[in-house]
């Protein structure tokens, strides 16, 4: 009789992988998150704290600004002077969304990573995970989308020259910074 060979399939790395990419960019972000802080801070104490240079990751945060950015490089083929980074990281972030489907919720996000790592401890915690009823569950999922067709109405319906004079003005100057003091205010509130 002769013996059937079984030939293993080699380990799959992917997971792991795709953790350690999770990791890296929820460290990034954070990395970015404090150094924003520290410069936004050195402005505010007038010089008397910590030097911190602007990261320029942080206009990844300011999705409206990107998409705003990008429709004035569609419309007049430049790339505007204020917040191009965030332009670039939209067009990177929905080429990979594109190509590779869930490439950037499921690796890069990191709302996304920290989304799923709450899904796990609370699979560990409480043997599982809390089912809302379907009416329910359907609409929290759909707010995401109402929201990125208001800012797709927004954004679209803008002409260029509005788009311009609101990014260039006051108000888009500092709106990452704005953004920042928005987020610790509702953080220090919901502490408190």
């Amino acid at each position: 009789m002769a013996e059937k060979l079984w030939k293993r399939a080699p380990k799959e790395h992917s997971q792991e992988l795709r953790r350690a990419m999770q990791i890296a960019f929820l460290a990034l972000n954070g990395w970015i998150g404090i150094q924003f802080h520290l410069f936004v801070r050195y402005y505010e104490t007038g010089g008397r704290s910590l030097a911190a240079a602007r990261p320029p990751g942080v206009e990844g945060w300011l999705p409206i600004a990107a998409l705003m950015n990008l429709k004035v490089l569609i419309m007049t083929g430049r790339i505007p002077s204020l917040h191009p980074a965030g332009m670039f990281l939209i067009i990177v972030f929905l080429a990979a969304s594109w190509i590779f489907r869930k490439s950037f919720c499921g690796w890069l996000c990191p709302v996304g990573t920290v989304s799923e790592y709450l899904w796990r401890i609370g699979r560990k915690v409480f043997r599982r995970n809390l089912r809302l009823v379907r009416p329910v569950d359907v609409a929290l999922r759909s707010l995401k989308y109402i929201l990125l067709g208001l800012f797709l109405y927004a954004v679209g319906s803008m002409p260029v020259p509005a788009i311009r004079a609101f990014l260039e003005g006051p108000y888009g100057i500092v709106d990452d910074v704005k953004m920042l003091n928005f987020s610790t205010c509702w953080g220090s509130r919901a502490a408190s």
